[in-house]
């Protein structure tokens, strides 16, 4: 379902006005006129409906008017209420990266993380890091798919504070997480479906993906101590980007899946 993502709520008569770089969505990829209608999501994460009730080109401006309330069914998705994805990224080559990070908002991934490492190709953080670009991406992402989670992308971190930036997120729900490094080694993993079912109700879930070079045996080892367990997919030899997105999909099966089953019991 396609949304547009609102930057501000409507006002006391129930306008919204879009300008700037929105406007060329609105005109070259929507391709809206007078009378059509649109979702948005507004800052709060709710789903509204809306009427596009005026174009004005020279100002490069829409005015959308509020209708009625989306249905309750659509403001959020089962897997928002029941965990929260969180992708810790070692950070790849330019567009690489720029899929990996419109893959995970389409997904509906909480948050990402960028995590410089042994292995990494992508040079100096400072210089690779993008925030504007980056976070337009999401916005495009969430717009495409639908996705109803607010999916912010962090500094990038070194692998160190990288898990204790996870040990400060699940302080105060220890009992309810589960993190996970993909591991293209196959000794001393768990199975995903294995390792979530060691869990009542996951709430929160960290989910640790390789750049081109992989993962160093000193970063697993650390990763380990963190409390996150190495997950290895018995299949082929995937690219950085594909194993981003393969994982976090097969992750967010086993861990809704279980949820959904305990829920029910």
């Amino acid at each position: 379902m396609r949304q547009f993502v609102s930057s501000s709520n409507p006002d006391k008569n129930g306008l919204i006005v879009v300008e700037g770089k929105d406007f060329r969505y609105f005109r070259q990829v929507l391709r809206l006129n007078t009378g059509d209608m649109l979702s948005v999501r507004i800052p709060d994460g709710q789903l509204v409906n809306t009427t596009v009730c005026k174009i004005d080109d020279k100002k490069r401006s829409v005015t959308l008017q509020l209708c009625d309330t989306a249905d309750s069914s659509e403001n959020q998705s089962s897997f928002t209420q029941a965990c929260e994805f969180y992708l810790f990224q070692f950070a790849a080559k330019g567009q690489k990266m720029d899929l990996i990070i419109r893959q995970a908002a389409e997904c509906g991934v909480s948050a990402i993380i960028p995590v410089t490492g042994e292995f990494c190709q992508a040079g100096p953080a400072e210089k690779n890091f993008k925030a504007e670009r980056y976070e337009r991406i999401i916005k495009e992402a969430r717009q495409q798919s639908g996705s109803p989670v607010n999916t912010r992308i962090e500094s990038t971190l070194s692998l160190e504070d990288a898990v204790e930036y996870w040990k400060n997120l699940c302080q105060e729900e220890s009992g309810a997480v589960m993190a996970c490094v993909l591991y293209e080694r196959s000794e001393k993993t768990a199975g995903v479906h294995k390792l979530a079912g060691q869990f009542e109700q996951i709430k929160k879930c960290a989910i640790v993906c390789g750049a081109e070079g992989g993962i160093s045996p000193r970063e697993i080892e650390l990763l380990q101590n963190g409390g996150f367990t190495p997950v290895h997919f018995d299949t082929n030899i995937l690219r950085c980007e594909t194993a981003a997105l393969y994982g976090i999909a097969a992750v967010q099966s086993a861990v809704l899946e279980k949820n959904l089953w305990q829920s029910k019991e």
